[in-house]
């Protein structure tokens, strides 16, 4: 389990290495500059980050393309049926990032549009396709093979991933697990990984030098259980994205892993409904819904609720597959990965959880994956 005292090693020693690289953290650019936005190219010949920078309003310029170091796994819409195939840390000097087709994880030190490749190393397992971190500690779900899940910590000395011994742990549903997303929960005490071919929910409870226990098999309420987002108090909103469900659902996690569900299944009429992000403060949830090129928007009551506010709260252009979304740091914007037409959308996120389209960025490969942004 990683400790608060840990999680500022991590900042304090990224910072370090950041200064001795020349590089300053988002909080000392100049005046004006507001974040980024990162996705995978995800191509066999070579993986590697793509950045865009993020106006103050909003808007997205391509701004940059860094190697990774391994290779990605093909084309088409959702090549990794995942959520979370780039990761940044919550102090966002740090960036992980899955390579598929060379069963690799890559990590990157952060100066808002330039990366600085620190390592690339064996994933544990084959076909990584989701990774996440939490102060120190990175794991990722591997898909392929026997699904399994495999830890590393950061060096605080260089910054490098290393595997973490004994962190390798097989998942519930065995060779028909189908993994759609990895994550912590937000205090980074419970690892979750979603079963798409199994209707399963599986956590894993953090112990205290950064392996896991587990999994535990936890039931969801729809079928295909995709992407997902922790929110405050162990809160958990998972779409369901089966023909039979196409719908979000909220659980309150248990100190020992146990999900209990809140609200079940609420549909929204979409089709697709693969991937799911929440607001910071924990008041809105957004499905993407990629087989009906629509966002739908939730209100997420304090004992974590759904409403469902609008089933079209915004939509993509015609021929457009939305996948998957990213937040910016302070949830004023939403960012979503177009698998059709290769580009980003942006949408302003109101007051009220409605969302105003703010336009789109081309020039993305075909068969990118992932969303990350600060």
């Amino acid at each position: 389990m990683c400790t608060g005292k840990n999680r500022l090693r991590a900042v304090f020693a990224a910072a370090a290495l950041a200064s001795l690289l020349g590089v300053t953290s988002p909080s000392s650019q100049a005046q004006g500059y507001s974040g980024e936005v990162y996705t995978i190219t995800n191509q066999p010949s070579g993986n590697s980050v793509v950045v865009l920078h993020r106006a103050a309003n909003g808007t997205l310029t391509l701004a940059g393309s860094y190697p990774t170091g391994g290779a990605g796994l093909g084309t088409g819409a959702d090549p990794l049926g995942s959520q979370g195939a780039v990761a940044l840390s919550q102090s966002d000097l740090m960036l992980f990032a899955v390579n598929a087709g060379s069963n690799q994880v890559s990590a990157f030190v952060v100066d808002g549009d330039r990366l600085y490749l620190m390592n690339t190393v064996s994933s544990g397992g084959v076909e990584p396709v989701s990774v996440a971190v939490h102060g120190r500690l990175v794991y990722v779900v591997n898909a392929g093979g026997t699904p399994d899940i495999a830890g590393f910590f950061i060096d605080p000395r260089t910054n490098h991933l290393v595997p973490l011994p004994g962190s390798e742990r097989p998942l519930a549903g065995g060779a028909a697990a189908s993994p759609g997303e990895i994550s912590f929960s937000l205090d980074g005490n419970l690892l979750m990984v979603t079963e798409k071919g199994t209707q399963t929910i599986d956590t894993f409870t953090v112990n205290w030098n950064g392996t896991v226990s587990g999994p535990i098999s936890n039931h969801s309420s729809g079928s295909t259980p995709f992407g997902f987002e922790f929110s405050h108090g162990g809160l958990a909103i998972v779409s369901e994205a089966a023909t039979t469900s196409n719908a979000l659902s909220s659980y309150r996690a248990g100190y020992n892993g146990e999900l209990k569900l809140i609200t079940g299944s609420l549909g929204n009429g979409q089709q697709g409904v693969c991937w799911a992000v929440v607001t910071s403060d924990g008041r809105y949830a957004y499905s993407i819904n990629a087989a009906s090129g629509t966002i739908s928007s939730y209100a997420v009551s304090p004992d974590g609720a759904l409403t469902l506010l609008n089933p079209v709260a915004a939509s993509t252009a015609a021929g457009s597959v939305p996948t998957d979304p990213a937040l910016s740091a302070d949830s004023r914007f939403l960012y979503v990965r177009d698998g059709g037409e290769n580009e980003v959308y942006a949408f302003r996120v109101e007051e009220d959880g409605s969302l105003t389209p703010l336009g789109s960025t081309g020039g993305l490969p075909a068969g990118g994956q992932g969303l990350a942004a600060f």
